[in-house]
């Protein structure tokens, strides 16, 4: 969860606890004991969502390194048949990428294989390992890969941050409609009704503030209602 997500699962938490205490004050039959479940079923969709959330960021983070390391073997397989491609004076045949992208590199990872097949025994001749052409084409591969392999990741976390979203402010809507039952219920209980309002505030996110010496600050604004 980001920190706007977060405040606002814990207020929803502290409503359900507050709920959860107070139950015998409801009728089983009334309106508030629905949104009590509701808003149960709701946090617990919720923090599924968040779960599946942190799992995309995760599988997106190690797609990220696994990436950048098939490019850089790749990079270094080009840059090595480059080399020999200049000695045989055919570097006409072997361009390196204009463009700085890895589905560029992947093109000219293709090319060069293509060119270099015919001219394998001469680029060995050269010094070049016996199964450059099988390592050049596993690195095409495994960067094409990687490269499918972190969009699905960011994919789904962006999903299930989107999903998770519309779920807590399912919760929040729930919280909205008990608001106007608890003061009403606990207009003559103050004890309750602070200990409501205190349970349903979403807190808001600190400020940074210039200090009197120029440095930097932060301030906790006061706590407000779901809106």
């Amino acid at each position: 969860m980001n920190d706007d997500q977060t405040r606002t699962h814990q207020m929803t938490v502290r409503v359900r606890e507050f709920n959860a205490q107070r139950l015998a004050d409801f009728s089983e039959t009334g309106a508030a004991r629905q949104f009590f479940n509701d808003l149960i079923a709701g946090i617990a969709e919720a923090e599924s969502l968040a779960e599946a959330q942190n799992i995309g960021i995760g599988q997106a983070r190690h797609g990220t390194r696994t990436r950048s390391e098939s490019r850089a073997a790749l990079r270094d397989d080009i840059d090595a048949i480059y080399r020999i491609a200049r000695i045989l004076g055919v570097e006409d045949q072997f361009h390196r990428p204009e463009q700085n992208t890895d589905e560029a590199l992947v093109n000219v990872g293709k090319t060069f294989a293509a060119n270099a097949t015919p001219l394998k025994a001469q680029f060995i001749a050269l010094e070049m390992p016996a199964d450059f052409l099988e390592e050049l084409h596993t690195h095409i591969d495994e960067l094409k890969a990687a490269i499918v392999a972190q969009g699905n990741a960011v994919g789904d976390h962006v999903s299930a941050s989107s999903a998770l979203d519309d779920a807590l402010g399912r919760c929040v809507e729930i919280v909205r409609k008990l608001d106007g039952i608890m003061k009403n219920k606990y207009a003559n209980n103050p004890g309750a009704l602070a200990e409501w309002t205190s349970a349903s505030h979403i807190e808001r996110a600190p400020k940074r503030t210039k200090a009197a010496g120029g440095e930097g600050s932060t301030q906790t604004p006061p706590p407000t209602k779901p809106a």
